[in-house]
């Protein structure tokens, strides 16, 4: 089924984990991809993978809390295929498992600044293009840890909760334009960012399980959320945010 022909895409993020993942599904279902990451080899990989399978993609590299260099990846992209109708604001990072007054001021500014000014920014000045093109879809990556607390994540927590309420301002601004706008929040998920997790063998044997499915889950399963929300199939779904965590919320 080629639910995204004629469409383009932007994936954040894209250069790994649930980005990847959906990026190559974007392609397979007949998008153009501009893979975007900070990661040059990451995001040239991700490009390779689409176009060696007969997809359509480009890779810009992209620091997202960077205005200039979110506005040269919207330019660079529809310059390229000829408009934007999908963004995936997608790039974030984790951040030290320490108590909240003792992370730094550095560190709080930069988890902060990726995963919500990043998103802010891809909103900015994505919007236009969307208008351009007579409306279109953002998704913005959240988390299971913006829906409830976790202790020792304190920049984290506050990042992708802040996600959420982005999410709905946006859905309702502009939504008039027939743009809508959603947030996807994984549980854990098997991409790079639980790599540290996964060392501790005590505890990843307590959060490996801790949902109602008991398991973790995969960066596909993520991507099938991701293209079911940017598809005509979820056209009276915005504001809301899909949990996609094996029943993590609930557990």
């Amino acid at each position: 089924m080629m639910r995204f022909l004629g469409k383009t895409a932007i994936i954040t993020g894209g250069g790994s984990g649930i980005g990847r993942s959906s990026a190559i599904r974007f392609a397979k279902e007949g998008a153009c991809v501009a893979v975007a990451d900070i990661d040059s080899v990451g995001g040239e990989e991700t490009k390779g993978m689409i176009t060696e399978a007969g997809g359509e993609a480009i890779f810009v590299k992209t620091d997202v809390t960077n205005s200039e260099q979110i506005k040269a990846l919207i330019n660079t992209t529809t310059t390229t295929f000829g408009g934007l109708h999908i963004l995936f604001n997608n790039a974030g990072i984790g951040n030290t498992e320490v108590r909240s007054v003792d992370i730094s001021e550095e560190e709080w500014d930069r988890v902060v600044d990726i995963n919500l000014k990043g998103v802010f920014l891809g909103i900015k000045y994505a919007i236009p293009e969307l208008i351009k093109a007579g409306g279109g879809v953002i998704i913005n990556t959240s988390s299971l840890l913006g829906l409830k607390g976790q202790k020792f994540v304190a920049p984290y927590n506050a990042s992708k909760a802040g996600v959420i309420m982005l999410t709905q301002n946006a859905a309702l601004e502009y939504g008039k334009y027939n743009i809508r706008v959603n947030a996807i929040a994984p549980g854990v998920i098997d991409t790079k960012i639980i790599d540290v997790w996964k060392k501790d063998e005590r505890k990843w044997s307590i959060i490996s399980r801790a949902n109602a499915l008991r398991r973790i889950g995969t960066p596909d399963e993520v991507a099938n959320a991701v293209l079911f929300l940017a598809s005509d199939e979820a056209s009276f779904i915005t504001g809301a945010t899909l949990s996609i965590d094996g029943g993590g919320l609930s557990f």
